[in-house]
């Protein structure tokens, strides 16, 4: 590994190092979980089914220029008499560009920072002041998995996206080889959640990631992914999980030491 790319990993690792500690904000949210489907990330009409649809789109620091993509948050508003203490887990699907709020989340995961029976109460008040921090998302077994998309043209471009992408991490580097292999071409971020390359090799392929998951980088190979005769708009196992969590790097938080339970 070079001395760029090892410089490279610190500096990631330095910007998502706090991301554990409480923020205080304000989240909006969607009148329409389809506003979400169009989303910066590029996951599409998907996304509606990703975390039981509590979605997000996320302000620039957050979505980190796609980094943020399938990042986990978990958000509570602070009236006690009609919000829940443990709030609620969104996904980020999409970019925020209002900088009012910090998220502007779906109805649905809106509605379920209420205690029981407050729902409607808590949608009343619109824009809600909160408290948020990053935690790992669980995607109960699942392993990561590669989205051929719609895009790629066979043999002379690929594009492709990913899925369950759990612990608390960040892909920052995606490489692909013909399966057994070491000829490995390396894919750039096109937006979101989207990597592509215009140089596919031939056959079946294998993919390695660079993962970081608070100080450190590593690398997660997935031996064997797409078949030689892969197609646009399939899902792809890619057989392996990630489950990494990010050190706790605030000491003390940037927002206060109050911690989600």
């Amino acid at each position: 590994m070079s001395l760029f790319f090892l410089v490279f990993l610190l500096f990631v690792s330095s910007v998502t190092a706090c991301d554990r500690c409480v923020h205080q904000s304000k989240v909006a949210y969607f009148s329409s979980a389809s506003a979400l489907l169009s989303g910066a990330c590029g996951y599409g009409n998907l996304a509606i089914g990703f975390n039981g649809g509590r979605l997000a789109a996320a302000v620039p620091k957050i979505y980190n220029n796609g980094a943020g993509c399938g990042a986990c948050y978990q958000i509570r508003c602070k009236d006690p008499k009609i919000c829940s203490k443990h709030g609620t887990t969104v996904m980020v699907t999409d970019l925020n560009k209002n900088n009012q709020t910090d998220f502007v989340i779906s109805s649905r995961a809106f509605m379920a920072m209420a205690i029981e029976g407050k729902a409607k109460d808590v949608l009343k008040l619109g824009i809600a002041d909160v408290e948020y921090k990053r935690v790992p998302c669980d995607y109960k077994g699942k392993n990561l998995a590669v989205r051929v998309d719609e895009s790629s043209q066979k043999p002379y471009y690929l594009a492709i996206s990913i899925f369950y992408q759990g612990g608390q991490t960040e892909i920052v580097s995606v490489d692909v080889a013909q399966v057994g292999s070491s000829n490995w071409n390396f894919l750039t971020r096109n937006h979101g959640a989207i990597w592509d390359t215009s140089r596919v090799p031939s056959g079946a392929l294998q993919f390695r990631f660079v993962v970081t998951a608070g100080y450190d980088g590593k690398w997660i190979w997935a031996k064997s992914v797409l078949p030689s005769d892969w197609k646009n708009g399939v899902i792809y196992d890619t057989g392996v999980q990630i489950t990494d969590i990010a050190q706790e790097g605030c000491s003390p938080c940037d927002d206060g030491s109050w911690k989600l339970n």
